[in-house]
């Protein structure tokens, strides 16, 4: 099951275990629980700290607990075999419930352990789920570090008719005491912030002793990253407040076009800008959403961003980052039916639709490629195009047109999700030639038709926003307000891509250095810079 390569990186890991831990399987007849056992067997051979059994007696099989020996209490459970994009999880749960330190803040740590109360969180991945890994390590992280939290981690493919019964039809999907919790991409301290009552006030009395800040990017994508690395690089105090570092690139999975990579994928270069912005005297505060802006009232002066949290921050300039998120169809049936039919993301919810029927709404790069990744999974895709062509590119609609489950059509207009009340069983949409309605029966929605700019929280701030709500900026990403720049997805810049945000944000900042070193500093921020070379000197 792994290749002489995985073995020795998983022997080498193991060495790093601190104290003894057990690993105790529920196993049935079947092919997935041979697997397990298998794999089981591997890691028991591997370290002397690691003891095997197969006796265990949960209802689902297979399944495995992890637990430590010297707190039994300290545990986590999978359910199936946890490779594929998991196989990290997997490796982490092992050392983490051997005693080995996780790379996670002291506070983080804390406030797992003083969560009051008991939580049964069952979780649903699939193996080819990008956003799945943080939600599982997050929940194996609450469950060895706090007895009151219980989670039990199952690979959706191994347990099919439990995720049709559940109505599970989106990855990762979360429920909590047997009810429906949460889905979609979260964290650990996302998820706390869902549990912890008092998670919000907290934050924002943490917020609330921080002095102005030079340069404070809003947004922690591709753009804010490029964006807070070169103001650090200037010398002046930095700060990035983003309601989810890494943005949408946290959400996309092959990444072809980086000049000099030819290959990524979108966690991994979102992992790549939080250790690249570690390098710098940056300071990070995330899981804050920007709510209202309050410019400067004189030239100088300055710039306050208020959060939902109540918290606000201040700085001499700002760079406004926050990026762009999916655009929905905006038709009937839509927000009811998702996570039960209609998707967003094909990486992480096409296997749940294997040979079943599904629609691709949206004909540019980004439909099709959807459309021909699910052409491997599913049994049938209809890709629909409100255009009277495809718009992606050539050799995108000719590998599409070459499958033979694929059927494309356009100059068509989606005009309704329907359902039986549970899950999706189709789509209407009218052919915007003869005006005629025609209905499809099926069983997935994938929605792939563009972005909406991360704007509407400025609408009252006097920053200038186009008839699509982007930031307008000048050929230096300078908005209309002395001190305020702009970059990414969220502006007028044209071709919303990865590599154009970047140098976006680096010119953004450099125009924010032109900014403030032309402009004097508040009396606050200077006598702070005075302070600290006077420690210097000392």
């Amino acid at each position: 099951m792994l290749d002489a390569n995985l073995k020795q990186q998983l022997s080498q890991y193991l060495g790093m275990l601190r104290e003894p831990i057990e690993l105790v399987a529920s196993l049935g007849d079947d092919a997935k629980s041979a697997e397990t056992r298998e794999l089981l067997t591997t890691i028991d051979s591997l370290s002397d700290k690691v003891s095997a059994s197969f006796d265990g007696d949960d209802a689902r099989k297979p399944s495995f607990e992890i637990r430590r020996v010297s707190n039994p209490e300290a545990s986590v459970r999978f359910a199936g075999v946890p490779l594929g994009h998991e196989f990290t999880s997997l490796v982490l749960a092992l050392l983490w419930a051997g005693g080995h330190p996780p790379k996670v803040e002291e506070d983080v740590l804390t406030q797992i352990r003083e969560l009051e109360g008991d939580y049964d969180f069952e979780m649903y991945f699939s193996l080819s789920c990008h956003n799945c890994p943080d939600v599982v390590q997050a929940l194996t992280l609450m469950a060895l570090n706090n007895p009151g939290v219980k989670a039990t981690l199952i690979e959706g493919g191994a347990f099919q008719a439990e995720v049709e019964d559940r109505g599970v039809m989106a990855v990762p999907a979360v429920f909590l005491d047997g009810t429906m919790w949460g889905s979609g991409k979260m964290d650990v301290a996302e998820i706390l912030a869902k549990l912890d009552t008092k998670a919000g006030e907290k934050a924002a009395a943490k917020l609330a002793g921080k002095k102005p800040f030079e340069a404070l990017v809003i947004g922690g994508g591709p753009a804010g990253a490029g964006a807070a690395i070169y103001t650090a690089r200037k010398g002046f105090s930095t700060g990035i407040a983003a309601e989810r570092m890494g943005g949408q690139v946290q959400d996309t999975m092959g990444i072809e076009n980086f000049i000099s990579v030819p290959y990524t994928e979108g966690p991994k270069l979102a992992s790549a800008l939080d250790a690249h912005i570690a390098e710098y005297d940056i300071d990070t505060m995330p899981l804050l959403r920007a709510e209202k802006l309050i410019p400067a009232k004189e030239l100088g002066g300055y710039h306050e961003v208020v959060f939902t949290n109540g918290a606000s921050l201040k700085a001499r300039s700002l760079i406004l980052t926050t990026g762009a998120r999916w655009r929905q169809l905006g038709v009937p049936g839509e927000a009811e039916y998702q996570t039960k039919g209609v998707a967003y993301c094909p990486h992480c919810d096409g296997p749940l639709f294997k040979g079943k029927r599904v629609a691709v709404i949206g004909g540019g790069n980004s439909g099709v490629e959807a459309a021909i990744d699910l052409a491997n999974i599913v049994g049938s895709v209809t890709l629909i195009e409100f255009d009277t062509q495809l718009r992606a590119d050539q050799v995108l609609v000719n590998k599409l047109k070459s499958m033979g489950n694929v059927t494309i059509i356009t100059n068509a207009q989606t005009t309704e999700v329907t359902g039986d009340g549970s899950k999706v069983n189709g789509l209407k949409y009218k052919d915007r030639a003869s005006d005629e309605e025609i209905t499809v029966e099926l069983e997935g929605i994938f929605v792939q038709i563009g972005l909406v700019p991360n704007t509407e929280w400025l609408k009252d701030s006097g920053v200038e926003l186009s008839n699509r709500g982007e930031i307008v900026i000048d050929q230096k990403a300078a908005t209309n307000i002395p001190g305020v720049f702009a970059a990414g997805d969220a502006t007028t810049v044209p071709y919303k891509q990865i590599i154009i945000a970047m140098g976006e944000g680096a010119k953004a900042a450099l125009s924010a250095f032109d900014f403030l070193i032309r402009n004097e500093a508040p009396a606050e921020i200077a006598q702070a810079a005075q302070d600290a070379a006077e420690k210097v000197d000392a």
